[in-house]
Formats: structure tokens, sequence, C-alpha cells
């Protein structure tokens, strides 16, 4: 029943295909575009020093865009978008539950009373919206830990290191099992000092699955380790934060959750922990129920962790250590899925257990957790986000392809009130991209076309200047937004661009999602507008004059 109820959670993305609603933020706009432009770049397998010639006027690396030996880099060079797309959840989805449900059965809840709160958080766990693009770096997290623990305890067979091998090639290291990984170094350690012995064979399976990672991440550790030219990265300035936004933050975070990593705890996970809690205390079963008091708190301090991450009294150590600026240490927190639905497991179990009515408890808030993740389906949730195919408009720009009658490679283009990599996707080469790994001396060079800009706004200055993933055409007047659909009435009547400097850098059209009042003052001439019922936009095309 469980894996029926998987199949008709992805079922919209097989049934509806590009008509699909899907995420947009850091998925859409970014991700699914790189894998078609990797794709068809002829540099999957490209060495080490290769660059992308669409994207960044040629400065961006081969090695920004993914190992190829991850396997969702082959889906999308194998399959349509949206085939890609929705095997990907599909396998996702599949292993999650799997993975929970062997972690649930084997180390924490084996007894069969147990069999359908295991079943339950299971289905849970693997129908939280994820952030797709990580893969199995989150939810892969319970099968990894199924693995290693069963080793710990001195009964590894060989299904837990065929799990351990074939995890690296379908997640990612730093957005998630770097951390995962620390968090099992630092249990054999704890075991070590409490006098349980070396547990060779507990080492060794960490220590093997980090070099698999190592491996199949070789363009990161290579970029990482020898290119020697500044990036993006160089200037990311996380600590800002005061001590009481931090606090705020620390309870934001363990209440609500991150989105990349949407565990959807707040309504019924939350409330399942506290009556856990008081059961516990009342019932004078601390002793008994360690690891549930153990996980509320690891669960706290991971939230705390992630927030106070970006205080800003860290500033005099990043300042000392560029390397705390450059990774992201904050995705600790990470590893709360994992906790949480463990977590949730065991409350429960104790709500079952020690509460008169406690059975009937239990189970209706696992079904109501069940029926909300569900519900909390992309194509009801971004229902009212364009499709993949309004979103792409992979006809209308087509045409735009065909009027400007040029070789694409002949020309650049930058985008204004959409995402360039809408321009990406249909084969355009850009200017503009989101990426967070790319020359520094590029940002300077791209950041001469925007500069009056970003003097008018200091939040678009902030963003651009100490992040800078998101190298766009910004302007004052929009601010951080980059999607205004046709039926948007936005104009631009103020835009201040250095045109000099795009047409320098071979800068020779704009996509432009609103009419611009002063194009003239800007050396700007439009040469058409471009509508579609396909697409969510309207193109203003404008020549640099």
């Amino acid at each position: 029943m469980a894996l029926c109820l998987i199949a008709l959670y992805v079922s919209p993305l097989f049934l509806l295909g590009e008509n699909a609603h899907i995420r947009v933020h850091d998925n859409l706009d970014s991700n699914i575009a790189w894998y078609k432009v990797l794709s068809e770049s002829g540099k999957i397998t490209g060495p080490l020093d290769a660059k992308i010639p669409q994207i960044a006027n040629g400065k961006l690396s081969r090695n920004a865009l993914g190992s190829e030996l991850t396997g969702i880099v082959w889906l999308h060079a194998l399959f349509p978008t949206m085939t890609a797309y929705a095997l990907s959840q599909t396998i996702t989805r599949v292993v999650a539950f799997l993975g929970m449900y062997l972690l649930l059965k084997t180390h924490f809840l084996p007894e069969p009373r147990w069999m359908a709160v295991r079943i339950g958080v299971a289905l849970a766990f693997a129908l939280t919206l994820f952030w797709p693009s990580g893969m199995l770096s989150t939810l892969g997290m319970p099968l990894a830990l199924w693995a290693f623990l069963s080793i710990r305890k001195g009964e590894g067979e060989w299904k837990h290191y065929v799990a351990l091998t074939l995890l690296p090639f379908y997640s990612s290291f730093v957005l998630g099992f770097f951390f995962f990984l620390a968090a099992m170094g630092t249990l054999w350690l704890l075991d070590v000092l409490r006098g349980k012995g070396w547990n060779i064979r507990f080492l060794t399976s960490i220590a093997y699955m980090t070099l698999l990672y190592l491996l199949v991440e070789y363009r990161l550790v290579y970029s990482f380790l020898w290119e020697d030219e500044p990036t993006s990265r160089d200037e990311y300035f996380h600590a800002r934060l005061s001590f009481w936004h931090c606090v705020r933050l620390t309870w934001k975070n363990f209440i609500l959750g991150h989105h990349h990593v949407m565990t959807e705890h707040t309504f019924f996970i939350l409330p399942a922990w506290l009556m856990a809690l008081y059961l516990v205390f009342m019932k004078k079963r601390w002793k008994q129920e360690r690891l549930f008091l153990f996980l509320f708190g690891l669960n706290f301090a991971l939230s705390a962790w992630y927030a106070f991450w970006f205080y800003k009294g860290w500033l005099p150590l990043t300042e000392r250590f560029h390397f705390l600026d450059t990774f992201n240490f904050a995705r600790f927190h990470f590893l709360r899925p994992l906790v949480i639905y463990v977590q949730f497991a065991l409350a429960l179990k104790i709500v079952w257990q020690y509460s008169e009515k406690g059975e009937k408890w239990a189970k209706r808030l696992l079904a109501a957790q069940v029926i909300l993740v569900f519900l909390i389906n992309e194509e009801i949730v971004f229902r009212y986000e364009p499709t993949v195919k309004q979103f792409y408009a992979e006809k209308q720009f087509q045409e735009i392809k065909q009027y400007i009658g040029l070789p694409v490679s002949d020309y650049r283009v930058v985008s204004i009130g959409i995402h360039p990599a809408i321009a990406q996707y249909n084969g355009f080469y850009t200017l503009d991209t989101y990426n967070n790994f790319y020359p520094l001396s590029y940002k300077y060079e791209f950041r001469k076309i925007i500069e009056r800009e970003l003097e008018k706004s200091k939040t678009i200055r902030t963003y651009f200047d100490e992040w800078g993933g998101r190298c766009y055409i910004f302007t004052a007047e929009l601010g951080k937004r980059y999607m205004f659909t046709k039926q948007s009435k936005k104009r631009l009547k103020n835009l201040q661009l250095n045109t000099e400097q795009l047409k320098k850098m071979g800068g020779r059209y704009i996509f432009s999602a609103v009419p611009i009042d002063n194009a003239a003052e800007n050396g700007l001439v439009l040469d058409r507008v471009f509508t579609s019922d396909e697409s969510a936009w309207t193109i203003y095309l404008y020549k640099v004059n």
C-alpha cells in the first residue's frame, strides 16, 4: 500500500509531463537547465580545465556543473527533461522509504507490534518535499545509517556494503553526506572514548564511503585543492546576524524547518514529540527513553547550529580562516530530516505505550502526517506557478532565435525580469547566470553593467556583492524579483545600464519580461515583442544600439 501511494504521488510527473507544476527555486531556474546545457555541450566527460561556452561568456568551468559519475547527470543526458525528473523523483522516494523502513525495523523498532509505525513513518519521510537536485543527499541517510549501525554492531553483510557503495553515485557529498559522515566519525570516536574498542570495521566503512565520494566528486576536489583562481565563493560573507536574530532563527528552524529540507513536521510531528516528552517525565521513563531525549536535544542543537552559523561574532574567525566562508558548515542541519522522522517514530511508540488512549492517538497522528505530506505535492503546492512548458517556453524562444537569424554562438544575451536559465535551456549563449562557482574576475566585469543600479539599492547591492550566486541584470525598480509573467503590469522607467560594458562583453540582445520606457537613454532599441499561448512570458527583445 505504501509503495502504491508513492506511485500515486509521483504519477502527475509521468502523466502531465511538461504540463506539470514543479519547484522553480533552485530547480527550474538552475539545475534542470544546467543538466540540459551540459548534455548538449559535449563536455559531460570533458577535461578538468574545460569550460562551458554557453554560460557566463564561456568563463564557467565544467567542474561547476557536477560530476559525470553522478546518476542524475546521465538521467538528463539520456531522457527528455521531465522523464528524467520523474524517474529521479521515483528513485529517490522509493530508496528513502526502504531506507527508513529498514533502519527502524533493524535498529529502533524491531518488534512486530510496531510494523504500522515503521511503515507509516517511512512513507511520510519518503513523501517530504525535498530539494530535487539533492537526490539522496538527505533522503538516503536512513539507508546509510542502517548499514553503518549494522556494521558497527559486527553484523555487516554484503547488502550493507552495497548500500554504502551505491549511494555516492546518486547523492551529493557537500549537500548532505559530508555532514552525515562527520556524524558517523563522531559516533566512532565516542565509542572509542567510552571504551568500546577501536571497531576497525566500522572505521573502515566510514573511510570507504568517504573515499568513494571523493572519487565521484573528483572535479570538486580538484577545484577546491588545486585551482588558484579566486571564484565567486571567495566573496560569500555569511556572518551578518545579531545574537537575538540568531535566537529567533533557531526557533524558526526548529519549528518550521528549511526550504531545502522540508520535513513538514510542524503540525503533527511536533505535537507528537511534546506528548511523548510529557509522558516520559510523568511516567519517569527518562532512562528507558534516553534515545528519544537525546534526539530531541540533537534536533534543537542542529537548529541552533544552523542559525548561529550566521552570527556576526564569527567574523574574526572567518577573516582568519577563509574556508569558513567558502564552505557552508550551516548544512549540518541537513541531518534534521533523518533525526526528525526517527524521533517521530520513537515518539509514537512512547505515546502508544504510556498513554491510556495512546494507540488511537499514535495512529491518528501518523495518519495525519501521511495525509499532510501526500497533499504537499509539487502539483498542488506550485499550481499557481508556470508549468515546465510555460516556464521554458521553447516555442517562443525558438521564434526569437529564428527572428535574430544568427548562429547563437555569434552573440550574447542577458535577461531582465526572468531567469537566465530560460535562455540557456533554449540554447542561447548568456552573459548572466545562476551559479555559486564562477571566476571572481568575471563577477567584477559583469558588475560594471549594473553598477549604477546597485548604487540605488542597498538590498540588491548587498545581495550581489556579498554573495553573487545570481549574476543577474539587477535593477533597483525590480529588486530581487526575477519572474514577471505576461500578466504583470510592471514597467522599467529609470533603468541605468552601462551598455558600453554590455557591448564590450559581447552582449547584443536583452530579453526583458517588462517594457523599458527609457530604452533609448540606455542605447537600446525595441526590436520586437514576442508572445505565445504556451509561454508564461511576454518577451521584449531589445537590441544593443
